[in-house]
Formats: C-alpha cells, sequence, structure tokens
C-alpha cells in the first residue's frame, strides 16, 4: 500500500512520498532520508529532511532558548547590586531629604565612620545613625549637600568632593571630601567604612607648614612623643 507523508508547518506544507522502487521488499524508511515535495507560501528553500534531522533541530532550539533564558536571570541577578557610586549618591541624597531610615539601610551593621572634626570614630550602624540624626536637627533643611565629583571606576573604593549648598547658593567654609569603602552584604552594597574632611573655618595658610616643621622637628628629638599622639 501507497501512502504519503504530509507535515504542517507556520507557512510551509511539506509532503513525502513513499518510496516507489518496486524491487525492495525490506522496509527502510526508518534510516532513510526522505525526499521533500514541497508546496510553499514563500520563498523558503526546499531541503530534504529526516525524522532525525527533525529531533536534532528541535533540541537545539530547546537548548538555545533555555541558554537565553539563563543570561536573561543572571543578568537580572547581577543588575540587582547597585554600583558604589550609586549607594554613595544615594546616602546623601537620604541625608538630605532627613529620611534616616532611608539611609540606615546603606549603612553596615559594623560601619566605622570617620569624621575628623571629633577626636574618635563613629563605630557601629546605631552610632553613625545617631550622629547624623544630630546632626541634622542641628541644620535647617535648606542646607543640602552637592556632589562636585565622584568617582565610579572602582567597584568597592569611593571617592566624593562635595560642598553644602543655602537655598541654592554655596555655604560658606562648607567644601569637603570624603572615602568610602563598600561591601556586597546580604545580597546588597553597604557602606562598611567612611571618612569625611570638612574645610577648616581658620586657614593658617603658610602658618601651617611652620607648625608642621616645628613638630616634625620635635619628634625627631623625642621619637616617643609620637607615642601620646
Amino acid at each position: 500500500m501507497l501512502c504519503s507523508l504530509s507535515i504542517s508547518l507556520p507557512g510551509t506544507l511539506l509532503q513525502f512520498p513513499p518510496s516507489l522502487s518496486r524491487h525492495s521488499t525490506t522496509p527502510t524508511a526508518q534510516r532513510q532520508t526522505l525526499p521533500c515535495r514541497c508546496s510553499l507560501t514563500n520563498r523558503s528553500t526546499c531541503t530534504s529532511l529526516s525524522p532525525t534531522s527533525l529531533v536534532t533541530a528541535s533540541s537545539a532550539r530547546v537548548k538555545s532558548t533555555l541558554s537565553e533564558s539563563t543570561a536573561e536571570a543572571v543578568s537580572g541577578s547581577d543588575q540587582q547590586i547597585a554600583s558604589s557610586s550609586n549607594v554613595v549618591r544615594d546616602f546623601y541624597e537620604g541625608i538630605n531629604r532627613r529620611d534616616l531610615d532611608f539611609v540606615e539601610g546603606l549603612i553596615a551593621e559594623n560601619c566605622v565612620y570617620e569624621d575628623l572634626v571629633f577626636s574618635s570614630p563613629f563605630v557601629g550602624r546605631k552610632a553613625i545613625i545617631d550622629f547624623f540624626k544630630k546632626f541634622t536637627q542641628s541644620i535647617s533643611s535648606d542646607l543640602q549637600f552637592v556632589i562636585d565629583d565622584i568617582s565610579t571606576e572602582d567597584t568597592s573604593a569611593i571617592g566624593v568632593t562635595w560642598h553644602l549648598d543655602w537655598k541654592g547658593k554655596p555655604f560658606p567654609f562648607s567644601k569637603g571630601c570624603s572615602f568610602y569603602r563598600l561591601e556586597v552584604l546580604d545580597g546588597k552594597k553597604q557602606i562598611v567604612y567612611g571618612r569625611d574632611c570638612v574645610e577648616p573655618a581658620a586657614k593658617p595658610g603658610e602658618f601651617a607648614l611652620i607648625i608642621i616643621r616645628g613638630v616634625t622637628s620635635l619628634l625627631q628629638q623625642f621619637p616617643w612623643l609620637a607615642d601620646q599622639f
């Protein structure tokens, strides 16, 4: 008995007739590449297909789809971790809004924060938030941090230069520079160390060089004094 095999694909009709040889008595269709008589609705090229090639092509499409999905998942995971520079920007914006609950989430539990105006650093998230609470309560909300420049090359260490604005105008003696080190903790970037150096109101100028030279000479004569600092 003769029959033909038809496979319908989107936009394409493939028809496969059986072998017409009258001298063959053993079926060989299982391993034979079937000739293709195509009726096409587009300009696709007619090619010979075998059942094995159809399965292989389907597997390849499945693997390709899985690979693309995996790549998208990995890419999405990477995008969830903000860059260090953006975390530092958010830190200053949170201070400007007086939103200390938001700022708290950007600071690591064991963070160390040095403001060189003070004699000792603030250690731990709670101590740092308490400091910024006193700071924001001591100044007007019209006084805002403005970032002048920020480093973006290093993924873990960020340098910032900034100044304060009063209603959009530079506030006197308010320039500063800060350094921050960040780490990925609990799936997000957090500040683990910070240091602020603020412009002094009194500017000694060259007299500062005289002081440094005098202190250096004193330490050379009495090295043990260095342990007192």
